[in-house]
């Protein structure tokens, strides 16, 4: 029996390898042609090794596939030489194989077979037997030290190497494809892929399938997925078979090729290397170069920018001597005295039409712009011993050009010129220094006139109530302003003239009314007048709305707003302790008036009446009055509109828990709020009196009195107005709710006070019961009585004629029989007349009794059997 092990499919790669190194030929052996030939000999010189040693083998198995087979078995199969029952059988079968060194000893199943020749040719094999052969790895005795040190290294990988055979149902295949998966399908409980998981458990894996899969089932499938990745491996190898064998031939004498190119290759590195150093050199002298380079640039440009800034200082020294034409020269400070008696300054003119004044405010713009330069080459060149010798020349420029500038736009603004103020503001933007200008305008211009209005009011008022108003004041100053700043101000506003860095409005005209303000009328920022400090802040708002109509666009306003000196000034109108003073005012009136022990009614002060004529008692009058003291034209302050919409609200609030409390301290519930005690002593006619009240403040406060907010807030966007209409309508409805709470007190009492009339019910039994008594004609005396307490007073003629009525009924009724009535129908048409009475009496206040649901079904209890479905009383 032959007999083909595959155990490693990467031992199988290892001896193919090995094979390749030192193959060179191949020879063509049959086996199986005598009794012999398999037999293992028991002689060491005649071994199967030392046979195996001298050759190799290229294994080809050659039988007839109409009669022969090689069949695959399992294990146990195969040990006991069973064929009855194969896995799979195949037809043809080719083996590609060879060997490097003596395999070890055959296993003993091994040494125990015995082949048994083939009954035909040598090309076939018996299909009743399975064909075992032993190979062991082969390899000349000739080959290399290499060559058996892998071969050392495949001997243990090759000892087992057992190939398993395709089954026999399959169709027939040829030897290319002796080693390729077969064609039978995995159950659906084996996962092949599982086994590529990286964190494949074999242990966890053989648990879990034992629970539903037989062991030998289980072991045969794993030992068919073995068997098919072997012969995957296997024929991957023969389909390269041909390309591993022209590799041993490509690489001969591949050392002495080495060997060959080591000299040229050796030369080329020298001339690289040489070439490189060169190159480096060169680069570093480039380098060198260019660093020089920059360096004399970096150089170049620092003479340049110190010879710059020596010519612009020699220039600006050279422009400043040549103003000995200032204002200084020609006109003294102190009186204005002329230094020059030949010449008149004033109205001097050069030959191309320019003033003295005008040219010197133009050579002035000159050198400012020069300093600007210069500014710009002292940023650039900071740290140079150069420019730090120069520091005194430039500063004593500065200096000068300052004062000289000073002296020019005082000059222009005395005499307002515009060219000559065009020309200063020009300079002086061109040196940065804006609020030398805004200084000197609000020093010069401002403040005089500014002390002069202020303290003249002060004097003026001072025997007066008050002297902390500024209506008047802003009044003069806007005068002023119009008068003698307009211009200037339309100077600094032109467009594209780049004056818009200036802001006269809030450093020079602004921060001096604020200035004045402090020093001479600091109580007119005070809140503790609530009435003065209003109209002070009113007028402020106005005036700083004035000033902001001198600004261009509204980024002008914008910045004019952002401007330190606008925030102080708004800053010292603390809007907050004035709401809190108002606040506490008008709160105030209306709890003091919502404390008082009973209710107050309007008859008794003529004020009242006058403020609110509609209104019954002086606790709502109060809450109505404080409802429009919110709003008043000498209370409101529009940045503060949300705190007294909150203040409104809050009011309201407070009438209806005034109420509602003392409702409830009424039915015996003690309330913590003083002034509810009025509720418990109260008669009906006083929550009447409520009621009427609560109506007309409901309609007062949803119909004009919200008219009246809305004009105040009419400058707010639509989304704030429907905020406010919301609000104010639910304040509205908080009324609303204390009018059923009202209604059911009065409705209490009314139904106590009647109680006691109906006790008088009880009575008519023991009227008609055991007695001769005739039956009754008209309705009993108590049910007049029972809605006295609401039924309206009737005149004596109304009353006669109800008499008369009620007599002619009786007479109706008196003609009845009185012999067959019993008691009982005596009682029932007693009921029916005291029933029909009070419809009657129900008919008197304007109502209609068979409206009432509760009366009806007192009618269908009283009434006889034909009248129950009609109501006539």
């Amino acid at each position: 029996m032959a007999k083909i092990t595959l155990v490693d499919t990467s031992c199988l790669l290892s001896f193919f390898l090995l094979l390749l190194a030192d193959l060179s030929c191949c020879k063509e052996i049959l086996v199986g042609g005598k009794h012999t030939a398999w037999k293992i000999s028991s002689s060491p010189s005649d071994s199967l090794n030392k046979w195996a040693e001298s050759l190799r083998f290229h294994v080809v198995w050659k039988y007839d596939g109409q009669k022969d087979s090689v069949l695959q078995v399992t294990k146990e199969a195969y040990i006991n030489c069973n064929t009855t029952n194969p896995a799979a059988s195949y037809r043809t079968l080719s083996f590609f194989t060879g060997g490097s060194a003596p395999s070890p000893a055959p296993s003993p199943a091994l040494l125990e077979a015995q082949a048994v020749p083939p009954a035909n040719d040598y090309s076939t094999l018996e299909p009743d037997n399975l064909q075992t052969l032993s190979f062991s790895q082969l390899l000349p005795s000739q080959g290399s030290t290499q060559a058996s040190r892998r071969e050392e290294a495949a001997k243990s990988k090759m000892s087992d190497l057992v190939t398993t055979l395709p089954s026999p149902s399959s169709a027939p295949r040829s030897a290319s494809d002796f080693f390729s998966d077969p064609y039978d399908s995995h159950p659906l409980w084996f996962k092949p892929s599982l086994f590529l998981s990286p964190v494949f458990d074999s242990e966890s894996y053989i648990s879990e399938l034992r629970t539903f899969v037989p062991f030998d089932t289980l072991r045969s499938e794993l030992r068919s997925h073995l068997a098919s990745l072997n012969r995957e491996l296997v024929d991957l190898i023969n389909r390269d078979y041909a390309d591993f064998v022209s590799l041993s031939t490509k690489l001969v004498d591949i050392d002495e090729a080495v060997v060959r190119m080591r000299a040229p290759l050796l030369g080329l590195r020298e001339k690289i290397a040489a070439f490189r150093g060169s190159v480096e050199a060169a680069l570093f002298a480039l380098r060198n170069g260019l660093q020089q380079r920059s360096d004399a640039a970096s150089a170049r440009e620092v003479l340049e920018l110190l010879l710059d800034t020596f010519h612009v200082v020699s220039k600006v020294e050279k422009l400043i001597k040549v103003l000995p034409s200032a204002p200084s020269d020609w006109q003294k400070e102190d009186g204005g005295v002329s230094l020059r008696s030949s010449v008149n300054v004033e109205n001097s003119t050069q030959q191309d039409g320019t003033t003295m004044r005008e040219t010197q405010s133009m050579l002035l713009e000159r050198i400012a712009s020069e300093m600007n330069r210069l500014k710009f080459y002292m940023a650039h060149a900071q740290n140079l011993p150069f420019v730090e010798n120069m520091e005194k020349r430039i500063q004593s420029a500065n200096v000068l050009l300052d004062a000289s500038l000073g002296h020019s736009f005082i000059d222009g603004l005395n005499n307002s010129d515009t060219s000559v103020l065009y020309n200063c503001l020009r300079a002086y933007a061109a040196i940065d220094n804006t609020k030398s200008a805004e200084e000197i305008f609000r020093t010069t211009i401002v403040a005089p006139f500014i002390h002069k209005i202020v303290a003249l009011e002060t004097s003026t008022d001072a025997a007066g109530s008050s002297g902390d108003e500024l209506e008047n004041d802003y009044k003069q100053i806007k005068h002023f302003i119009a008068k003698d700043c307009k211009m200037l101000l339309e100077i600094s506003s032109t467009d594209k003239s780049g004056l818009h860095v200036f802001d006269f409005l809030a450093n020079s005209i602004l921060k001096e009314v604020l200035s004045a303000i402090q020093k001479v009328k600091p109580g007119a920022f005070s809140p503790g007048r609530p009435t003065q400090f209003l109209k002070n802040y009113k007028a402020s708002l106005e005036f700083l709305a004035y000033l902001e109509g001198y600004c261009p666009s509204r980024t002008a306003v914008t910045k004019f707003r952002t401007e330190a000196v606008y925030i102080e000034f708004m800053k010292q109108w603390n809007v907050g302790v004035y709401f809190s003073l108002r606040f506490q005012e008008i709160a105030g009136a209306l709890d003091s008036a919502l404390t008082s022990p009973s209710l107050v009614f309007i008859q008794d002060s003529d004020l009242d009446k006058r403020s609110s004529p509609n209104l019954m008692l002086r606790q709502s009058a109060t809450l109505l009055e404080s409802l429009r003291s919110c709003w008043k034209e000498d209370v409101l302050v529009f940045s503060a509109a949300d705190k007294f919409l909150r203040l409104t609200l809050q009011l309201l609030s407070r009438y209806c828990i005034w109420v509602s409390s003392s409702l409830h301290t009424r039915r015996g519930n003690p309330s913590p709020s003083p002034g509810c005690d009025w509720a418990v002593s109260a008669t009906t006619e006083d929550f009447v009196y409520v009621i009427h009240d609560v109506n007309d403040l409901v309609s007062e406060v949803c119909g004009d009195y919200l008219g009246h907010i809305s004009r105040h807030l009419s400058s707010c966007s639509t989304e704030v107005l429907d905020v406010v209409r919301t609000s104010m309508l639910q304040g509205g409805d908080k009324l609303k709710e204390v009018l059923p709470l009202l209604t059911n007190t009065i409705i209490d009492i009314i139904v106590d006070k009647s109680v006691e009339d109906l006790r008088q019910v009880r009575g008519i039994t023991t009227t008609y019961r055991m007695t001769n008594k005739p039956p009754p004609v008209r309705h009993s005396p108590y049910v007049v009585g029972i809605l006295r307490h609401v039924k309206a007073r009737r005149t004596e003629s109304s009353l006669q004629q109800f008499r008369r009525k009620a007599q002619k009924r009786a007479g109706a009724a008196s003609g009845a029989s009185d012999d067959n009535v019993s008691e009982t129908d005596k009682m029932c048409m007693q009921l029916f007349l005291d029933a029909q009475e009070y419809g009657r009496n129900i008919a008197a206040l304007g109502l209609k009794p068979a409206d009432i649901p509760v009366y009806c079904s007192l009618w269908q209890c009283v009434a006889p059997a034909d009248r129950q479905n009609t109501i006539s009383v």
